[in-house]
């Protein structure tokens, strides 16, 4: 800088930095927690108000009625990340007492595994015919459980289970309750969201020495395992699913950093300081081509491709941002040092759209972005190691999830 900015310029800076840095990383702390609404069933239409029997099954109305079986209980199933709670009997036993409360049968419990975090579990759930697959964890578990779920008619519970809770935030779900989570899953209206596929590249082995030779660009989270040399196998590319956020540079580069034993101790405070250490990182060159028609080639820190935009304390990353409107949005972060971050945060927080491009926002159904060398990549709040090139394109309305009535 030119010049020395003053103390209470530097400290507004250095808040909006550390805001930013937590903000963008998903893992800040939640926004004030709602009144619980009031537990049990909304009341059902005034046509279906019959008399009921315990279990669930209708008493018969009329006497042509009288001879049928009683109806088949409908069935959850619960896809949980037991790593995310510390008494995960005490949790199964809750759930299965809101379950039969609202009249259904007990849930088929299904935890993940570090080898399965909820693609198996999922099938498994739809393979046994359940009317319902809820996924109990972060937001990692949801992406996960839903890869599953898309193309189907089977509808996604959120229930919540992490820090960020990102989707479930914008589809206004309730995140501060358990029980008011599960009773609007049971009880809820079905619609159908957009989904976001992605294809990455993985770099070469030459890719990343480089990078990691490169002494202008210091990097702690380089792993040489995700090379593929061979450009034609398989292995070379990957396909994933995502819901909320796709990032390229400085997020997963906060996510990818924040020291295991100093989440476990401080929790999300651990990604402000991961953050402040890669602040000063070096920016990327990145090419760009949209469906639409769109060709840029620019020097940023961050891209970040959404399906929606509201992040974790009430800040909204991409104000245009629709879950159903077949549309992903996507946004480029390109500061420079503390006072370029301070402007951006300070232009995402405004929702500013001229001025610096410090912050620009665009729109598509179909992206390739190329790297001009490898960089780290997370999807909703998974770190996914380093790509070179990725290419997002929107699924529309191909993913059901159960909705507050």
């Amino acid at each position: 800088m030119d010049t020395d900015p003053s103390w209470a310029l530097l400290a507004l800076a250095l808040a909006l930095v550390l805001g930013l840095c937590a903000l963008v990383a998903w893992l800040v702390v939640t926004e004030p927690a709602a009144a619980d609404r009031r537990w049990g069933n909304p009341p059902p239409p005034e046509e279906d108000r019959r008399p009921a029997v315990p279990g669930g099954a209708e008493v018969a109305t009329t006497r042509e009625t009288t001879d049928r079986a009683p109806a088949r209980l409908r069935r959850a199933a619960i896809i949980v990340n037991p790593t995310k709670f510390d008494d995960v009997s005490r949790v199964r036993a809750r759930i299965t007492e809101i379950c039969r409360r609202n009249g259904w049968a007990e849930p088929l419990w299904l935890e993940t595994t570090a080898e399965d975090p909820g693609l198996g579990q999922a099938r498994r759930a739809v393979e046994e015919g359940v009317d319902l697959v809820c996924s109990l964890g972060g937001d990692g578990t949801v992406r996960t459980v839903a890869s599953a779920l898309i193309g189907t008619d089977v509808p996604l519970g959120l229930l919540p289970g992490g820090t960020g809770n990102l989707l479930a935030r914008n589809l206004k779900i309730p995140i501060d309750s358990l029980d008011s989570a599960l009773t609007t899953a049971l009880t809820g209206r079905d619609a159908r969201i957009d989904t976001c596929t992605l294809t990455l590249l993985r770099p070469t082995t030459d890719e990343l020495v480089e990078r990691l030779e490169d002494e202008e660009d210091p990097t702690e989270n380089v792993d040489l395992e995700d090379a593929v040399d061979d450009r034609s196998c398989d292995e070379a590319t990957e396909r994933h699913h995502f819901l909320v956020m796709a990032g390229l540079g400085f997020d997963a580069e906060v996510m990818a950093g924040a020291p295991e034993k100093l989440k476990a101790k401080v929790g999300w405070a651990a990604y402000i300081v991961s953050g402040l250490r890669h602040l000063k990182g070096p920016q990327f060159v990145v090419d760009i081509r949209t469906a639409e028609g769109l060709r840029l080639r620019r020097r940023v820190r961050s891209v970040l491709v959404g399906n929606v935009g509201r992040l974790t304390g009430g800040m909204i990353l991409m104000p245009d941002a629709k879950h159903d409107d077949g549309i992903m949005d996507m946004v480029l972060l390109s500061p420079e040092g503390l006072v370029g971050w301070a402007a951006a945060g300070v232009q995402i927080v405004t929702r500013q759209r001229r001025g610096h491009q410090r912050v620009d926002h665009h729109t598509c159904t179909r992206v390739t972005i190329r790297s001009d060398k490898p960089v780290e990549l997370q999807l909703d709040g998974d770190t996914m190691g380093t790509a070179s090139a990725m290419e997002v394109t929107v699924e529309p309305a191909s993913l059901v999830v159960r909705l507050p009535r």
